[in-house]
C-alpha cells in the first residue's frame, strides 16, 4: 500500500462525467490567496456539502473566507464515479453494528441514514437543482438462503430493540420474493424508501452556488502537506505546488486520500478501488425496473443497480472477480485503469439475473473504476482530528457515503461556525473520530470473505 495515496492523473471517464460542468477545471482566482478563514480540501460530496452548510449557518456578514482545493477536476473522485444511489442501510450493516455496539447506537446510524433521503430532496427542491433525483423503493434481493435467514433474524432483533428506522423496511419471503423482485433465484427481499440521482450534477451545482457567494474554488491544486503545528497566530499552513495558505480551520474532505496529508489516518483509511458500469437497453422489457436494487449473492458478495430516466441502468460491484488479487484494489489509487478481471463481468448482466430481460439486448456501454475510502473499523471518521484543534475530518465512508455525508457535513459546519461539541451535532456517536480508534490494531476490511471461507489475501 502506498504511503502517500495521491490521486492519479486522467481517471477513466465515468458515465456521470460525460457531461462536464463549466466548473470542471475552474479556478476562481489566478493565484492562491495567502490567507483564508477556512480551507476545505476536496471538491466532492463532502467538501461541497461542508461548504454549503457553513455558508447556510453563518448569520454574520461578511461570510468567512473559504478556499476549496481540489487535486484534479471538480467532483472527479468517488462522488463522480459512484452508483448514484441515495440508499440508506436500515438492517444489514446496521445489524452488524448492533451486535458490536448495541441496538441503540446502531439505531442512531439507521435513523441518520434514513434522514438523508428527505434532506437531499429538500436541498434539491430549495436550490432548484436539476440532477435527475427520483425517490422510489429499493429492493434488496437475497440469493443465499442461510444469509437471508441471518439478515431476517437481525432485522427482527433491531425492530424488537426499538430501531424505528428499521421499521421502514418490509420483508418479502419465499417464492413471493422472486415474483416481487423479478430477480432469478431470490430467496427473500427487503424493500424500503431510497433515492437515486446524478451525483456529479448535484455537487457541481452546489459548488456553483458557493462560488456565487464568494467561495474560491481551485481545481488542479493538490495539497502536499498541512503543517504539524499551528503558528503563533493559531494558523495552520496548507502547502500546494502553487503556494501556501494560512488558515484557522482545515477540513479534510479527502476520503480515500486522507492519509497522504493527515498522517494520523495512515493505515486507518485505506484507498480501495471498485468497479461500476452503465448498461444500455435497446428493447426494454414489458416491465422495466422501477426500483433500485441490491442483489446479495452471499454474506460478502453483492451488486447494486439503479435505473436511469433515459432507460439505462447503472450497475456496480463485481467483487468476486478481483477481491482475491489484493494489489488490484487494496491501497490502489489508480482509477485511470480497469481491473481487467472485472471488465466483462457486467456483460449480459440483466439477462442473467432478471426475469423478462432475456430478449432485451441489454449491453454494457461503459465500465469505470473509482477509489473509495475504507476504514479498518468499517465506520466513517467525522469530527475534530484528535489533538489538532481547528482541523476537521469527514472521510472514510466505505463506499456508502451517499446516505452519510450530507448531514455529517452539517455537523462539521456546526462545529466550525457555532463551536458546538461533536455530541451535539446529531452525527451518530459511532462516526466520531477518536484517538482510541486511531490506536486500534483491528482491520475489518477483509473480514467478510475470510469469514465465509474464502482464502484471505495477504497484506
Amino acid at each position: 500500500m502506498a504511503s502517500k495515496p495521491f490521486p492519479v492523473a486522467n481517471g477513466l471517464t465515468s458515465f456521470w462525467r460525460t457531461e462536464p460542468s463549466s466548473l470542471d477545471n475552474h479556478r476562481s482566482t489566478q493565484d492562491l490567496p495567502d490567507h483564508s478563514d477556512i480551507v476545505v480540501i476536496g471538491a466532492g460530496y463532502a467538501g461541497a456539502s461542508t461548504t454549503y452548510h457553513i455558508l447556510d449557518q453563518c448569520d454574520s456578514s461578511p461570510k468567512p473566507s473559504i478556499v476549496i482545493l481540489e487535486a484534479r477536476q471538480a467532483c472527479s473522485g468517488a462522488t463522480g464515479r459512484n452508483g448514484g444511489h441515495m440508499k440508506p442501510d436500515l438492517y444489514s450493516s446496521i445489524g452488524t453494528l448492533a451486535a458490536r455496539f448495541g441496538v441503540e447506537a446502531a439505531a442512531e446510524v439507521a435513523a441518520f441514514e434514513a434522514k438523508h433521503v428527505s434532506a437531499i430532496k429538500s436541498l434539491i427542491d430549495q436550490e432548484e437543482i436539476s440532477c435527475d433525483l427520483e425517490i422510489s423503493k429499493a429492493i434488496d434481493a437475497q440469493l443465499d438462503e442461510s444469509h437471508n435467514a441471518k439478515l431476517l433474524a437481525g432485522y427482527n432483533e433491531l425492530i424488537a430493540g426499538g430501531s424505528e428506522a428499521t421499521k421502514g423496511a418490509e420483508y418479502v419471503s419465499g417464492r413471493e420474493a422472486e415474483t416481487f423482485s423479478g430477480v432469478k433465484g431470490a430467496k427473500g427481499a427487503f424493500t424500503y424508501q431510497t433515492g437515486r440521482l446524478w451525483p456529479y450534477k448535484l455537487i457541481t451545482e452546489l459548488l456553483r452556488r458557493a462560488i456565487a457567494k464568494g467561495v474560491n474554488l481551485q481545481t488542479h491544486t493538490p495539497v502536499l502537506n498541512v503543517s504539524k503545528v499551528r503558528d503563533a497566530d493559531g494558523h495552520w499552513t496548507v502547502e500546494t505546488p502553487r503556494g501556501s495558505i494560512k488558515t484557522k480551520y482545515v477540513v479534510f474532505a479527502t476520503n480515500a486520500y486522507t492519509s497522504s496529508i493527515a498522517p494520523e489516518y495512515h493505515g486507518k483509511i485505506i484507498p480501495s478501488r471498485g468497479i461500476c458500469s452503465r448498461i444500455v437497453v435497446p428493447s426494454p422489457p414489458k416491465q422495466p425496473l422501477q426500483a433500485s436494487y441490491l442483489i446479495r449473492f452471499n454474506s460478502w458478495q453483492y451488486d447494486y443497480l439503479i435505473p436511469r430516466p433515459d432507460g439505462s441502468i447503472i450497475v456496480g460491484g463485481a467483487r468476486p472477480t478481483f477481491f482475491h488479487d489484493l494489489e488490484s484494489w487494496y491501497g490502489n489509487t489508480d482509477d485511470s485503469k480497469m481491473i481487467e478481471a472485472a471488465s466483462h463481468y457486467f456483460d449480459n448482466y440483466m439477462q442473467r439475473h432478471f426475469h423478462g430481460w432475456e430478449s432485451t439486448g441489454a449491453y454494457t456501454d461503459r465500465v469505470w473504476t473509482g477509489i473509495m475510502g475504507y476504514t479498518t473499523d468499517s465506520l466513517p471518521h467525522v469530527g475534530q482530528v484528535p489533538q489538532k484543534q481547528g482541523q476537521f475530518i469527514l472521510a472514510g465512508f466505505n463506499g456508502h457515503g451517499m446516505p452519510q455525508v450530507f448531514l455529517s457535513a452539517k455537523g462539521i459546519a456546526n462545529m466550525i461556525v457555532r463551536g458546538v461539541e461533536f455530541e451535539d451535532t446529531g452525527v451518530p456517536r459511532l462516526f466520531k473520530t477518536t484517538q482510541e480508534r486511531l490506536d486500534s490494531k483491528e482491520n475489518r476490511i477483509l473480514d467478510a470473505p475470510y469469514a465465509a471461507g474464502k482464502p484471505r489475501p495477504r497484506l
